[in-house]
């Protein structure tokens, strides 16, 4: 993803400009288009700053929480519901928010607005805080004069998002303690204990089976090499996180990480109930199907399912139904399928997909609650292999050492 500066008119033949983040020049136009603004100028941007500046711009933290965007969503529902003028309640949100990325936020939107610019505008010149969704509901909003609604429907989503992500995690941090315990037990076990037995059996001079002088041999390199094996980890760590940051890296781990084992299928269904979700929550707000489509391929956080709803959008426009495309994905079992399908038909897609998102969250629940059973038959035979792996090492040539002195 590439950030364009675009300039272009309205069309009351007011000059518009600003930042975008997409894929290419194209996307920016067809962007600008959708919101009736005749692009003029789209080039990629380049940022000109200081060393000063950069320095401040590395120490200081860039992501807004998920909470207090929560917050800031929630309040600004509340405040524009009582009447209060959009500048005033920013001025108010910029005083009272915990967090000074958020203050620092808000303040600039707020100087945006003084200069002239309308609310998504300048919102969408933060797109590190808020989404494609966030930007277009919001401008739909303005629009149509529903901007409270609007704030409404993203409050919800987003602290149902939250609530799935705060799930999610909790569900996965018995297996992640697990494991990081059993990667202790075995730095400890080949640092001390490992070369206690082999002084043992060094003594007797005993002829030791492989297992054991895989062991001993392990032990010995940890010994000597355990700062390697340490840079070892850092620098693997590092790589995936590089090559994750890239298109294609990012592309196969979001495909990947839908087929690991028993986690695979929860994420696969919180990432289709956000699909529904968002799509529900902008048809219902009055974008177009389109609109909505390249819009929730980002609200997804998932490259690859958004790769898949493009190609959903395209087929659509070339005369599919919503129903067929989706089928093509092969994302979505035959009663979604369905229900989508009768929401096209009736006129009613917006309900049948909240009523899908509403089916996808039952089921993350309900795969969450039976995660861990899921997950603690993989952890036994992983902790069983390993202790096997430890007794064969270990007992085996104690076992031989005691039949040889009881033969004496």
């Amino acid at each position: 993803m590439t950030m364009y500066a675009y300039k272009g008119r309205n069309r009351a033949g007011e000059q518009i400009d600003g930042l975008l983040e997409a894929e290419h020049a194209e996307a920016v136009a067809d962007y600008l288009i959708e919101r009736n603004i005749m692009p003029l100028d789209i080039v990629p941007h380049v940022a000109k700053v200081s060393v000063i500046d950069q320095l401040n711009d590395m120490l200081r933290p860039k992501r807004v929480p998920l909470v207090d965007l929560i917050f800031f969503t929630r309040q600004m529902y509340t405040l524009l519901k009582a009447g209060v003028p959009i500048i005033q309640a920013l001025q108010g949100l910029r005083e009272s928010t915990p967090s000074e990325v958020l203050a620092r936020v808000i303040g600039e939107i707020r100087d945006s607005l003084d200069a002239g610019d309308s609310l998504s505008i300048a919102l969408n010149k933060h797109r590190e805080v808020f989404s494609t969704l966030y930007v277009s509901l919001i401008e739909v909003g303005e629009a149509s004069g529903t901007l409270v609604e609007s704030f409404g429907k993203l409050s919800s989503y987003l602290e149902l998002e939250r609530e799935t992500r705060s799930r999610i995690k909790s569900a996965l941090r018995y297996p992640m303690i697990v494991v990081g315990v059993i990667v202790i037990a075995m730095f400890v076990i080949n640092l001390f204990v490992i070369p206690a037995f082999a002084k043992v059996f060094d003594r007797f001079q005993a002829d030791l089976p492989l297992p054991t002088q895989i062991l001993i041999g392990v032990s010995q390199f940890t010994q000597h090499y355990w700062y390697l094996m340490i840079l070892a980890m850092i620098g693997i760590v590092h790589a995936l996180r590089r090559y994750v940051a890239t298109e294609q890296g990012r592309m196969n781990w979001d495909r990947y990480k839908l087929k690991i084992p028993a986690i695979g299928a929860v994420l696969h269904r919180a990432t289709l109930g956000r699909f529904a979700l968002a799509m529900s929550i902008s048809i219902r707000s009055g974008v177009h199907w389109r609109q909505a489509m390249t819009v929730v391929s980002h609200a997804v956080d998932n490259v690859y399912v958004g790769q898949l709803i493009i190609r959903m959008r395209d087929e659509v426009e070339r005369g599919s139904t919503i129903a067929h495309a989706a089928m093509l994905t092969g994302q979505f079992p035959s009663m979604v399928l369905q229900m989508i399908s009768v929401g096209e038909q009736t006129g009613s897609l917006d309900e049948l997909l909240n009523e899908v998102a509403e089916y996808y969250e039952r089921e993350v629940d309900y795969k969450l609650k039976n995660l861990s059973a899921a997950i603690e038959p993989l952890l036994l035979a992983f902790v069983g292999g390993m202790v096997l792996i430890l007794a064969l090492g270990v007992f085996l040539p104690m076992w031989d050492l005691g039949k040889a002195a009881m033969a004496k």
